[in-house]
C-alpha cells in the first residue's frame, strides 16, 4: 500500500479563492479589461517602423501583448476548470461570455499589429529581427506577419472576431449546456442510479458484455434524442467557420488546421498512408480479440473491453506511486514534477456526477501552474490517462520561463508530450507484469491505444475532412451525419466490426470544439512522433531528459518538420520515419497474437 494519501479534487483556491464568485477573479478580470485596453491604444498610436534602432518599440508593445496574453490563458483556464468540475455553474458562463469578449477583443487588436507589420519593407523586416529586442521571437513574428497577408482587411476581420463570440463560440457553449444536462439511468446492485453522461462513459470499461451493451445502447438513444439539437449546433460551427474561409479565399478546409499545427499536408499523408499501410495487422488483433471474447466480430463496445475479466482495482494513490516511480526512471525532473502536482492537488480526479465527461490538462500561466481534470474510478486505463495528462503538465511546466508568445505550441507536438508520458507507463506496465495473464492484459491495453489513434482518430477525420465538404453545400441533415460517421468508421476499421456508433459526431465533444478544426490527426501525430522520440531515448541512454526538455521548449518556435529535422534528424514528409513508427506499434500486436496462439 501506498504511503502516501493524495487529495482527489484539486484546488482552485491557491489560485482565486471562492469560485466563480471569487472577488479576487472578479478583480483579475477587471485587471485585464484595462490592460487591453491600454495595449489596444498602444497599438493604435504604433507607427510602422522606417529604421532598424525602432526595434525597441515593437518590444515595447509585444511586452504589453505578452501581459494580456497571460491574463486571457489564466482567466479562460480558471473558468474552464470551474465549468468542469460543476457543469451546473451558471455563474461560470457567464464569466466564460466575458472573456470571450476580451479575447475578441485582443484578437482585433493582434489583427491590427500584424497587419502593420506586414506594411514594414521586407529588407527592414529583416534587419529588425536580427535585432537582440526581437531575435529570440523572430519565428513567431515572422508567422504573424504571413498570416496577416492570408486575411480580410482590418475591419472585415475586427467584425468576424466580434461576431464569433455569439456565433463561433456560442455553439460550443450551447453543446456543454446540453450535454451538462444529459443524465443516463441504470440499474445497479438492485438500485436505479442516474449518471451523467461522463460517468455512464466509463461503463463501457467493463469486462461484463451485457453491461457494455446496455451503456451502449442507452447513450445511443440518449444522443439520438437530442440529436437535431447537436445537428444544429455541429452545422452552425462550422457554418461559421466554412463562411470565414470563403471569405478570406481559403477553399481547402485543411489550410487552418495545418497552419495552427505548424505542419504541411505533405506531412499529414505520409503519416496517414503509412497506417494505412499496416492497418491489416492492427484488424488481425481485431479478429483474434473478438475470438478471445466469444464473439464472430467485434462491436464498436467492445474493441476498448478488457480480454482478462478482473475486478483488480488501482487505487488512485496506487496509480499515483507507480507514474511517478516510472517518470523517475527516466528523469528526476519529470519524476519530482508529477510528485508536486499530485502533492499539490493540481489533480481533479473524484468519482461523482455533475463533472463534465473526460480529461485534460489546462494551463495557468501566469500562476505558472497546471490542473488536470479526469474522472478516477480504478482502471488500468485511468492510471494511462493520468500519466497522459500529466505529460501535458510537464510540457507546458518547462515552458514556464521561456516567452509567452514562444509558448503557443500547436496540439500535434502537445500530444506528443502526453502520449510520451503514457508510453513510459504503460511500457514498465508490461514489464512489470506479476504473471502472464496480466502481461497480456497490459499488452493489450497498449495496443488500444494503437486502435485508437489508428483506426478510431482515422474515422473522426475523415468524417470532418467529408462533413465539412459537404458543408460549403449547406445545412448536413442529421441523417446523412449519421451515414458518413458509420461510413468513416467502416473504412477506418476495414470494415472488421460488426456494429457501429452513429451518433459519434453527437458524443465526441472534440467536434464541437472552437479553438482547433480537426480536434482529431494531431493526437495520431503526437503518438507516433512520441514513438520515435522514446525509440531514441532508449538508444542513447545518457542525456536523455536534458534532450528532451529542448525539444519540448522548441515546440512553440518552429515547424514540427524543421523540430524533427533538428532534434531527431528525420524528413517527416517522407514514409520512413513514419513506417517504422508504426512497426513499432505492429511488434505488440506479434506478440499478442504470439501469446494468444492455440
Amino acid at each position: 500500500m501506498p504511503d502516501t494519501t493524495y487529495d482527489q479534487k484539486w484546488d482552485l483556491d491557491v489560485i482565486f479563492e471562492g469560485g466563480s464568485e471569487s472577488d479576487a477573479f472578479h478583480q483579475y478580470l477587471q485587471e485585464a479589461q484595462e490592460k487591453l485596453q491600454n495595449l489596444s491604444h498602444l497599438v493604435n498610436e504604433y507607427t510602422i517602423p522606417t529604421e532598424v534602432s525602432q526595434a525597441k518599440d515593437l518590444r515595447k508593445v509585444i511586452d504589453h501583448v505578452e501581459g494580456v496574453e497571460l491574463r486571457l490563458r489564466e482567466s479562460f483556464a480558471f473558468v474552464g476548470c470551474l465549468s468542469a468540475q460543476d457543469v451546473t455553474d451558471k455563474k461560470a458562463l457567464q464569466h466564460r461570455a466575458k472573456i470571450s469578449e476580451m479575447a475578441a477583443g485582443f484578437s482585433t487588436v493582434m489583427t491590427t499589429l500584424e497587419q502593420k507589420l506586414n506594411k514594414i519593407d521586407d529588407s527592414l523586416w529583416k534587419e529588425l529581427l536580427a535585432q537582440p529586442e526581437l531575435k529570440e521571437l523572430s519565428f513567431v513574428l515572422n508567422e504573424k506577419r504571413e498570416k496577416a497577408k492570408e486575411k480580410l482587411s482590418l475591419e472585415q476581420e475586427s467584425l468576424i472576431n466580434d461576431l464569433s463570440v455569439d456565433g463561433y463560440q456560442g455553439w460550443d457553449s450551447m453543446y456543454s449546456t446540453i450535454v451538462g444536462k444529459m443524465k443516463i439511468t441504470m440499474e445497479e446492485n438492485g438500485e436505479t442510479k442516474e449518471l451523467s453522461v461522463g460517468q455512464a462513459s466509463n461503463k463501457m470499461g467493463s469486462s461484463d458484455r451485457s453491461v457494455r451493451k446496455e451503456m451502449f445502447h442507452k447513450l445511443q438513444d440518449a444522443w439520438e434524442e437530442n440529436e437535431d439539437l447537436f445537428g444544429e449546433t455541429l452545422n452552425h460551427l462550422a457554418g461559421f467557420r466554412v463562411q470565414t474561409y470563403k471569405h478570406r479565399g481559403w477553399d481547402n478546409v485543411l489550410k487552418e488546421p495545418m497552419d495552427i499545427n505548424r505542419m504541411s499536408e505533405k506531412t499529414l499523408n505520409a503519416m496517414w498512408n503509412a497506417i494505412n499501410k499496416y492497418k491489416d495487422h492492427f484488424v488481425e488483433y481485431l479478429n483474434r480479440k473478438a475470438t478471445l471474447l466469444g464473439l464472430e466480430r467485434l462491436s464498436w463496445y467492445d474493441v476498448g473491453a478488457p480480454i482478462v475479466s478482473s475486478d483488480q482495482s488501482v487505487s488512485y494513490d496506487e496509480g499515483a506511486e507507480f507514474i511517478v516511480e516510472q517518470f523517475e526512471k527516466f528523469g528526476p525532473k519529470m519524476a519530482s514534477f508529477a510528485k508536486m502536482a499530485f502533492e499539490n492537488s493540481w489533480i481533479e480526479a473524484e468519482d461523482r456526477s455533475g463533472k463534465r465527461p473526460g480529461g485534460f490538462c489546462t494551463s495557468f500561466p501566469d500562476s505558472k501552474q497546471t490542473r488536470i481534470f479526469m474522472t478516477y474510478s480504478g482502471t488500468a486505463s485511468n492510471v494511462s490517462t493520468l500519466a497522459h495528462e500529466l505529460g501535458h503538465a510537464f510540457h507546458q511546466h518547462v515552458m514556464d520561463d521561456v516567452h509567452s508568445m514562444n509558448q503557443g505550441y500547436a496540439m500535434n507536438v502537445a500530444e506528443t508530450a502526453s502520449t510520451f508520458a503514457e508510453m513510459i507507463v504503460a511500457d514498465a506496465a508490461v514489464k512489470h507484469a506479476s504473471n502472464e495473464e496480466e502481461r497480456l492484459s497490459l499488452l493489450e491495453d497498449k495496443i488500444q491505444r494503437s486502435v485508437a489513434f489508428f483506426m478510431n482518430i482515422h474515422s473522426r477525420f475523415l468524417f470532418e475532412k467529408r462533413f465539412y465538404e459537404e458543408r460549403k453545400q449547406g445545412l448536413v441533415p442529421v441523417d446523412r451525419l449519421n451515414t458518413i460517421m458509420v461510413e468513416a468508421q467502416k473504412e477506418a476499421f476495414l470494415d472488421s466490426l460488426d456494429e457501429y456508433e452513429p451518433h459519434f459526431w453527437a458524443s465526441k465533444l472534440h467536434f464541437h470544439k472552437v479553438g482547433v478544426p480537426f480536434y482529431n490527426f494531431p493526437y495520431t501525430f503526437g503518438y507516433l512522433f512520441s514513438q520515435g522520440i522514446y525509440a531514441k531515448a532508449l538508444e542513447e541512454g545518457s542525456d536523455v531528459e536534458e534532450n528532451y526538455i529542448a525539444l519540448l521548449q522548441d515546440t512553440g518556435r518552429m515547424k514540427v518538420e524543421d523540430l524533427a529535422k533538428k532534434h531527431l534528424d528525420i524528413d517527416l514528409e517522407q514514409p520512413d520515419f513514419w513506417e517504422s513508427a508504426v512497426k513499432l506499434c505492429v511488434k505488440d500486436v506479434d506478440e499478442f497474437l504470439q501469446m494468444t496462439a492455440e
